[in-house]
């Protein structure tokens, strides 16, 4: 059973200027003392602060707010990319980011290479992937291109590839920075299919989008982020009249 536990979480990030990093000022302040200062002029900017949450089986949360309320540093935590300053995380299950479909993507390599290197890195076997391949490569309609190098694509044909590989398989925690989009408007159809079965077909699901179209239709749990506090955890038409209050 997936799960995701977040406890007192919070995230500090140190944000140097130009002048604490200088060559010239770390030789100045090791002229002054003959002990290295612990002072390194870093400014720090707190992301998430207390930030407590918990998610299990079914649940498709939508997270809320402004840009810069930590909507996207939870993501990161909730996928170990970002290691909390304070507060622990625990996730059960395997963890899917699409933050960025075309991630370990070979310019130099063929589709048919991109398609096995592209699902190694996403967690599939190797004869997983093979089964897969004709598949993806039917409902990318690239046809002859998937025996080329992908430097020769243009960028919608890459993100066509890309979007098809990260699509193939049932997620267990699946988390999403906005919805992914594809292709013209004919394709475009076709992808929003596959994308709402990718999404069903998950445990949990977590969004981070200022769509509140797609935070009703998607979502039935929604958490509002204010300067990196949770504010609410609600029914998204909960949150979204708080939205506009």
């Amino acid at each position: 059973m997936a799960s995701i536990f977040l406890e007192n979480i919070s995230v500090h990030f140190p944000v140097f200027s130009g002048n604490t990093r200088s060559l010239k000022r770390k030789i100045l302040q090791l002229g002054r003392s003959s002990n290295i200062s612990t002072d390194s002029g870093a400014v720090m900017v707190q992301a998430l602060s207390g930030v407590s949450l918990q998610f299990s089986n079914g649940d498709r949360v939508g997270l809320c707010g402004k840009n810069g309320s930590g909507k996207t540093t939870l993501l990161r935590v909730i996928a170990g990319i970002y290691e909390p300053t304070e507060g622990r995380a625990f996730c059960e299950g395997h963890i899917t980011p699409l933050f960025d479909p075309t991630l370990g993507m070979e310019l130099e390599a063929t589709g048919f290479e991109n398609i096995f290197f592209r699902g190694l890195l996403l967690g599939l076997r190797p004869a997983e992937i093979r089964a897969k391949t004709e598949e993806i490569a039917e409902f990318t309609e690239l046809g002859s291109y998937l025996s080329m190098p992908v430097r020769m694509y243009s960028s919608g044909m890459m993100l066509r590839l890309a979007f098809a590989i990260s699509t193939c398989f049932i997620p267990e925690i699946l988390l999403l920075d906005e919805w992914i989009g594809v292709g013209d408007p004919q394709f475009m159809e076709k992808a929003q299919e596959r994308m709402l079965r990718f999404v069903d077909y998950s445990n949990i699901l977590v969004l981070a989008s200022h769509s509140e179209e797609l935070i009703r239709s998607v979502c039935n749990k929604a958490v509002l982020l204010d300067q990196g506090k949770v504010m609410a955890v609600a029914h998204p038409d909960e949150i979204l009249a708080l939205i506009h209050k």
